[in-house]
Parts: structure tokens; sequence; C-alpha cells
């Protein structure tokens, strides 16, 4: 699933009510709850700030508010647009300032759909890979050699004594051609080892 790494807002008129879409990064209730207080204190005297999150790595947790509202016109609309968008560890808070129009049943759930929709254009998206971890040891003219040759890895840390320590994230399904381009390009390996799993977060259609 997508998830967006910074935090955005965006503002849109309807019939003069002032809607204001806040989209959040969290990765738990105790981020939802603190991003939730901060927008509640910053409007305190909007009409309503109505919100809705997905949380987890398959977004199995959700939940919405419509904040007084008529029942399911603000949080389930808004909790429908980001499920439709495939986002996950998402809070989205649309808070409210009255025109004098009422919008109707109808109007409010158009409304609040289109104030998370035109938010959730601004966002750049990124998807979480898991790749396997790895440590290697190799001599400096290997490692020169990795470095040269071996594109597709991601060095996460690089510890330099006698020899070169590396610790290194390949994705899963090209840990095999890995292995045979270390015999490829000669590179000398002292140690190999995996150490498990790392989600590693690449922006989407790179």
């Amino acid at each position: 699933m997508r998830m967006l790494k910074e935090d955005y807002i965006n503002t849109i008129i309807i019939s003069k009510s002032e809607f204001i879409t806040r989209l959040f990064r969290v990765n738990n209730i105790d981020d939802v709850n603190k991003y939730l207080s901060e927008t509640r204190k910053k409007h305190y005297d909007a009409s309503h700030n109505c919100y809705a999150y997905i949380l987890g790595e398959n977004g199995e947790i959700e939940k919405s508010s419509d904040d007084g509202e008529p029942l399911k016109t603000a949080g389930i609309p808004m909790l429908e647009v980001l499920k439709k968008n495939n986002v996950t560890n998402i809070l989205a808070i649309t808070t409210r300032y009255f025109g004098g129009i009422l919008l109707g049943a109808g109007g409010l759930i158009r409304a609040y759909s289109k104030s998370v929709s035109e938010a959730l254009k601004l966002v750049k998206y990124y998807v979480a890979k898991e790749q396997i971890k790895i440590m290697m040891n190799t001599s400096y003219s290997g490692y020169n050699i990795l470095i040269k040759n071996i594109n597709y890895i991601t060095i996460l840390n690089t510890y330099y004594n006698t020899d070169v320590l590396l610790e290194i994230a390949i994705d899963m399904d090209i840990y095999n051609k890995f292995e045979d381009d270390l015999f490829k390009y000669k590179i000398d390996v002292i140690t190999l080892s995996k150490i498990g799993t790392i989600f590693i977060e690449i922006p989407e259609n790179n």
C-alpha cells in the first residue's frame, strides 16, 4: 500500500463554507491522537473537525468521525476516499468553518469527499518494499569493485577497519543475482550473512 512522507494541507470553499483538510503520516494511535489534539486546539473555533484514518501494513485498522455533522456525512466519506487511493498510515482531518448555507446530507458527503480528494492530489506517495538485510565483509579493493559495478543494492552502513564491513539491503527476488555478480566481478567476500529483512520506502513509480 501507499504512504506519504510529508504532511499536506489544502483548503476549498463550498457554498461559503471553508473546508481545510490536513493529511498526516501516522504510524500508530499515539500519532493520531497527537495530531487530532493539535488540530482541535488550532481550530477550536471551527464548526467541525471531522477525521478518518487508516493504519497497518495492509490497512487493517481504520476509524472515522463525523464530529457533530449528520451521521455518515463526513467521516465515512473521507475514509472511503482514503481507501480508494490505497493509502495507509494516514490521518485526514477536515476542519469546517460554516458559511451560513446548509448543504444537506448529499452536499456534505460530496464536500468532505472532495476536500480529501483535492488534498490527495498534492501527495507524493511512497511504497514500502521488503528487502533482505545482509552483512558483508570484503577487502578495500572488493569494496571499490562492488560500488562501481553493482548498483541495485542499498548500502545502509559502512564500517572501515582492516577490511570493509557493509550493511546492505537488497530486493528479495534478486539475491541470487547478487551472489552471481559477486563471483562475476571477482569480489573477494570474507563473510556474507543474511540478518533478516527490512522495509525500504521508495518513491512510487521509481
